[in-house]
């Protein structure tokens, strides 16, 4: 696999635009739907000072922590092209090398990510459930059929994830074209008719409004974030379609469609306070409603679809990463790698989502869970930016500093407004980012622990080798490759297979898979192979957190490269290892069965490395972990 991927390289700029609409901006394209409503009422209901100082809070929002933060700031930050929590955690961690520090950054990557799966789960209920509720605008009799066809949809929504988005892919861009064009029009044609609204502009408004009512402050910020949510898309979708094409989409496209859509509901409610019932399909004719949920369904399941997308490629390097088990991750296109399908993820997805939509019934509702999941990715995020922009960019702490810390304060302050919806809905995203996180740590700390107790009872390769001869065994003809977690001991698979059955290949490789802190790796150097005597090779393959191992094309380089051998002759030994606990302490003792639990059922070498099962060979074993404890 080459170290160029996707399609970026290939597409016009325009197409890639395009693309970036469909892709990108789905999330914070479909706010207009709840966000506006939805802090008016947290500001106490409609009047001239309450419409102008929420817009004059949305507007800056938009501006400071989507265009100036994560346009002109974070997208900097990227690891080779590539953005995201996880890919911006690696970057982090190559600029620093103490432990404690090295410690922090991890931590705070991982819950940063985990927080990103309870945002998985609520944009997709919300987003569907708001662009459904214009139903009820349309005439009140669907209105018991708005939950119904919302579960409907959501179902088909994930039903279709396993297809790929490449079929659909190419219906995205246009439909979210059409989707700004008119989200933007509409709120042009309200603004026309009340200009005094543009007074908003002024941001001392939003401030001496949170100033002068701490009351209801805390709640409107709250309400007003969810006009940024999806910002944080623009950073992780970046390896997607290249910097420059997303913020030409923003800056041309997306951000001028929002400003006039919210300014729009603004003018409308200075005119129509009872729009408030619902102000964004208020903005449209009576006579075109039914178009607009149509048109806002679409949208809503394409901005659904792309934050499902983002789940299933975390997952996804957070296996290469070995952040959490292996598990099986089928890649749905030949061309795009980060598109990827995690059938567990979208089972547990869909089954939260279905919950959330019968538990909370409406969007209204569903609005107090949403923000503490984004505003806490957002804020690490900034603290994990700083860290690269300072010890890998060489910026000048005298400004980046104070830069970094004025973007983590309003990142803390929306994140404090929304923990207060904690008990109202809150605790959904929470839970579902406690129990990643909780996931993610305990397979970390078991896996540092088995290794530890592979390494107490390992024998070193150079030992091995000088002492083989004192071993009685026969050389068999053929290649036998054993996979190992490092090169400086004989595998256990190893030893105990000349134990037991006395025989060594003729040759024998031992091959070491190192996923990189980067995102690809190019195929010249995808391998390294060092000759050891008694005709042993470490072979060291090199894989990027984005990519896929394959060892068949391995073989295939190393055969054209170093070795003259047939397939029928590779034999491939792998260990299945029984791991028990040996410690007496019972909460040491819990969190070793938990991670055993997660060992047992992760994806196996064969499947994982994707081995032909026929050329291989399993050798047990036990690993006894804190042998030492008692």
């Amino acid at each position: 696999m080459s170290g160029s991927h996707g399609n970026s390289g290939k597409k016009a700029p325009s197409a890639l635009v395009v693309g970036a609409l469909g892709v990108v901006f789905g999330d914070i394209g479909t706010s207009p739907l709840y966000a506006f409503k939805q802090s008016i009422e947290a500001a106490g209901g409609v009047s001239q000072e309450n419409i102008l100082a929420i817009l004059s809070l949305m507007i800056w929002s938009l501006l400071l922590v989507v265009t100036l933060k994560y346009v002109l700031v974070i997208m900097r930050a990227d690891n080779r092209g590539e953005g995201g929590t996880l890919a911006l955690t690696a970057l982090a961690l190559d600029c620093v090398h103490g432990k404690a520090m090295r410690w922090f950054i991890l931590c705070a990557g991982l819950i940063g990510a985990s927080l990103f799966y309870g945002d998985s789960v609520i944009t997709p209920a919300i987003s569907v459930l708001s662009a459904m509720e214009g139903l009820e605008v349309a005439t009140p009799i669907f209105k018991p059929y708005v939950v119904p066809v919302t579960m409907l949809l959501i179902f088909g929504l994930f039903a279709i994830e396993r297809h790929g988005t490449d079929a659909i892919g190419r219906l995205f861009g246009p439909v979210m074209v059409l989707w700004f064009v008119v989200i933007g029009l509409l709120g042009l044609l309200a603004l026309v008719k009340n200009l005094s609204v543009l007074m908003a502009f002024d941001p001392r408004l939003g401030v001496r409004f949170i100033l002068d009512h701490p009351g209801v402050s805390t709640a409107v910020l709250g309400a007003v974030v969810l006009t940024v949510t999806g910002g944080e898309a623009l950073y992780a979708d970046m390896g997607h379609f290249g910097k420059t094409p997303i913020n030409r989409a923003w800056i041309i496209v997306v951000l001028p469609s929002l400003l006039l859509n919210y300014l729009g509901q603004g003018a409308l409610l200075l005119q129509s306070p009872e729009a408030i019932e619902n102000p964004f399909y208020k903005l449209a004719p009576e006579w075109s409603l039914l178009p607009m949920v149509v048109l806002s369904a679409a949208a809503t399941i394409i901005a659904s679809q792309a934050v499902i997308s983002g789940a299933f490629s975390i997952t996804n390097q957070a296996v290469q990463l070995g952040y959490i088990p292996r598990i099986r991750v089928r890649h749905t296109s030949a061309d795009e790698i980060g598109q990827v399908y995690v059938s567990q993820i979208n089972i547990f997805l869909l089954v939260a989502v279905e919950a959330l939509v019968i538990t909370f019934q409406t969007s209204d509702s569903l609005g107090a869970a949403y923000g503490i999941a984004v505003t806490g990715t957002m804020a690490t995020v900034t603290l994990l930016a700083a860290i690269v922009m300072i010890r890998s960019h060489k910026w000048n702490p005298l400004w980046a500093i104070p830069m970094f810390a004025t973007f983590f304060v309003i990142d803390v302050t929306y994140f404090g407004a929304n923990l207060v919806k904690f008990m109202e809905g809150g605790w959904f995203p929470v839970l579902v980012a406690a129990i990643t996180f909780s996931v993610m740590m305990i397979w970390i700390n078991g896996r540092t622990n088995l290794l530890a107790a592979r390494w107490k009872r390992a024998v070193p390769l150079d030992e091995f080798l000088d002492n083989l001869n004192t071993v009685r065994h026969t050389r068999v003809e053929g290649t036998a490759i054993f996979m190992v977690p490092n090169t400086k001991t004989a595998p256990a698979s190893l030893i105990n297979n000349i134990r037991h059955s006395r025989i060594i290949h003729e040759r024998v490789i031992l091959m070491n898979v190192i996923n990189e802190h980067q995102p690809y790796v190019t195929d010249e150097n995808r391998l390294t192979v060092r000759h050891l005597k008694e005709n042993f090779h470490i072979v060291t393959l090199h894989y990027g957190f984005f990519e896929e191992p394959r060892i068949l094309r391995v073989l295939a380089q190393l055969r054209i490269q170093e070795f003259h051998f047939k397939l029928a002759d590779v034999s491939f030994f792998i260990g299945r290892e029984k791991i028990v606990s040996a410690s007496e302490n019972p909460i040491k003792k819990v969190l070793d069965e938990l991670f055993i639990t997660m060992h047992r059922n992760m994806l196996g070498a064969t499947e994982y490395f994707q081995i032909p099962i026929d050329h291989v060979v399993e050798v047990g074993g036990i690993t006894k972990l804190h042998d030492d404890d008692h």
